[in-house]
């Protein structure tokens, strides 16, 4: 399970490193791919088959099934954590993300997300200022 937030570099390679509790649960394969919210979500490989078979299942007939598929698989990357624990993020997901020198690493249960330090903040400030009604509305599920 992964928990919390970090704050990492990204290197010039586009290489950033795993934060060392997240490591052993991420596993050494792992698949990066876009997130819904503008940002990364890195999957290992248990967490991604299980979504990928999900996502897989859904009908070609839907349109909203053929964009789904498309934003999971058309952007996915196996990556590997080197021997300093570190994953190299492509280019083309980096400027998706906008992430560039910082990334904000989130634990978000079973996957991680990956944020640029910027869309981190909006998103926070949006959490915060609405945050009574976001309770409101899901209290049904808690």
């Amino acid at each position: 399970m992964f928990l919390g937030r970090h704050s990492h570099s990204v290197d010039a390679k586009g290489r950033m490193a795993i934060p060392a509790k997240f490591r052993e649960p991420l596993g050494l394969c792992a698949v990066v791919t876009r997130g819904v919210d503008p940002c990364l979500s890195l999957y290992p490989m248990p967490a991604w088959e299980r979504l990928a078979e999900q996502v897989a299942a859904l009908s070609i007939g839907d349109p909203d099934a053929r964009a789904l598929k498309r934003l999971v698989f058309g952007e996915a990357a196996d990556v590997d954590l080197d021997a300093q624990g570190r994953v190299l993020l492509p280019p083309e997901l980096r400027r998706y993300a906008g992430i560039e020198r910082e990334v904000v690493v989130v634990g978000v249960h079973g996957s991680i997300e990956l944020w640029s330090p910027e869309r981190w903040a909006e998103v926070n400030a949006a959490v915060d200022a609405n945050a009574a009604e976001f309770a409101s509305r899901l209290s049904a599920l808690i």
